[in-house]
Formats: C-alpha cells, structure tokens, sequence
C-alpha cells in the first residue's frame, strides 16, 4: 500500500510540473499580446514629460494633441484628408506591386534579364524620390496620377528585391521534380514559385504598405489643397504644432493599419 501511495504522489508530483510550464508560457503570451500597448504608454510618458519643459507651441502634450485630433475628426476634417491619402496610397502600392512582381520575375528567373534590369533598379535608388516628384507633378499636371505613380516608384525597390529572393531560393530539386513530371510553365509559375515566394512576397509589401504613405505625404507636400499632406503644411504655416502632430499621428496610425492588414491576410494565406 505504501509503495502504491507513493507511486500516486509521485504522479501527483509529476503532473504538478507538467502544469506549472504552461503558466509560464501563459505568462509570456499575455507580456507577448501587450508589449504594444506597454511600449505606447512609455512613449506617452515621455513625450508628457518632455512637454513639460517647452511651451505648447514647440512640444505640445499628448493631451493637447488629442484634443485637436479629435477636433479635427468631428469637423471631418482628418475623415476627409485621410481619404484622400488613402485614395493615393493604396493604387500605389498595388501598382508598385505588379511592376515589382513584373520586373523581378524575369530577374530572378534569366541571368541576361538580371544583366540588363538590376542596373537601372539599383541606380533608380540612387535618386531621392522626393527630386522626382516635381517631373511627375509636372507631366502629370499636378493630379492624382502623380502622387499614385510616386507612391508605386517608392514601392517597388524593396518588393522587387523580396520577389528575387523569393524565386531564387526555391531549390532546384523540386523544379527538376516537376520538369520531370512534364508541368507546363504555368504549372510550375502556380504550384511552386508563387507559393515559394508568397511570404517574402507579403513581406515586401508590408514594408511597402508603410512606404505608401511617406510618397504620397512627399506628394502632397509639393502643391495640393487635399491630404494628410496638406493638413500637416496647412498647420507648418500657421505655426500651429498640434495641427501637425495630429497629421502626423494619423498618418501613423493609418500606416499602421495597413501594415496589420497585410501582416492579417499573410497569416491567413501563407498558412
């Protein structure tokens, strides 16, 4: 009888600290799921704190900021400027995305097109794109087409590099397994290396889903009377610096959702 109590404790005790793990990681997951906010609020903090020492038309608090931005919600001033940043930055992207995605295949797939294109995309980054939104304000006559055609030139850089790689380290094993079982080049386009390059692809244009938003501000920085942009110029020349830090939160925090939506839909695709 003794032998068998101390074998049910011995259980007890072993079941004791296989339950004693999942604590701990229970733990971690919640520091995990609010490390976010946690860093939020630090920043609040100091930004608080250094308010403090400057008058409110050099470092206003978040308090005065926040008051502003909602000022500027309930006019529908933000709502609207919001809009029409997203109406640029959006188009830009998913057209920076083909023309990535068109010029990177070839590169990554031809060593005479990697010859012939990886020049003019390497030197293309050697030009700030902020000197060519003028040419583009002017061909395009100031309009939509300028601010959406800059944001896809500032995307295209890092979604072209991530559909390089992406192809590139697809090992050649399974291409020679699907040559030998006869798969035509959509077979191969659609069942290997769109699914290969997924992720780095999704990567590049969460990179560029952020990038989106500094071409189109850079834009609307030049000449516009609508945007973000325009909002954070329009508070510059007043001197009013909440105004400005109100834009620039809600670019922001803009960028940040569009970055979560990318990060969303990777999660569910690429699994």
């Amino acid at each position: 009888m003794s032998v068998f109590l101390n074998r049910i404790s011995d259980v007890a005790k072993a079941a004791s600290a296989t339950r004693r793990p999942p604590a701990r990681s229970d733990l971690r997951s919640w520091l995990v799921r609010l490390a976010p906010m946690i860093t939020m609020a630090c920043v609040l903090a100091l930004w608080y704190l250094l308010s403090l020492n400057y008058p409110p038309f050099i470092l206003p608090g978040p308090q005065v900021v926040a008051v502003t931005l909602a000022h500027k919600i309930a006019d529908g001033t933000l709502i609207v400027n919001t809009a029409v940043t997203l109406s640029e930055a959006l188009p830009g992207l998913l057209l920076g995305a083909l023309f990535g995605f068109a010029a990177g295949y070839p590169i990554a797939r031809f060593q005479l097109m990697d010859r012939l294109l990886s020049p003019f995309i390497v030197a293309s980054q050697g030009i700030p794109f902020i000197a060519i939104a003028p040419l583009l304000l002017i061909w395009f006559n100031n309009g939509p087409g300028a601010r959406i055609f800059l944001c896809a030139i500032v995307v295209f850089f890092p979604i072209t590099i991530n559909v390089i790689v992406g192809l590139r380290g697809i090992s050649p094993l399974w291409r020679d397994l699907l040559r030998s079982m006869n798969a035509t080049p959509w077979e191969t386009f659609t069942h290997l290396e769109l699914p290969a390059s997924l992720p780095l692809l999704l990567a590049g244009l969460r990179v560029g889903g952020t990038l989106s938003m500094v071409g189109a501000l850079a834009a609307e920085f030049l000449g516009t009377d609508r945007g973000l942009g325009f909002v954070i110029n329009q508070g510059r020349g007043l001197y009013d610096t909440p105004l400005v830090l109100a834009g620039i939160v809600t670019t922001v925090a803009v960028a940040l959702c569009i970055y979560g939506a990318i990060r969303y839909i990777e999660v569910k695709v690429v699994r």
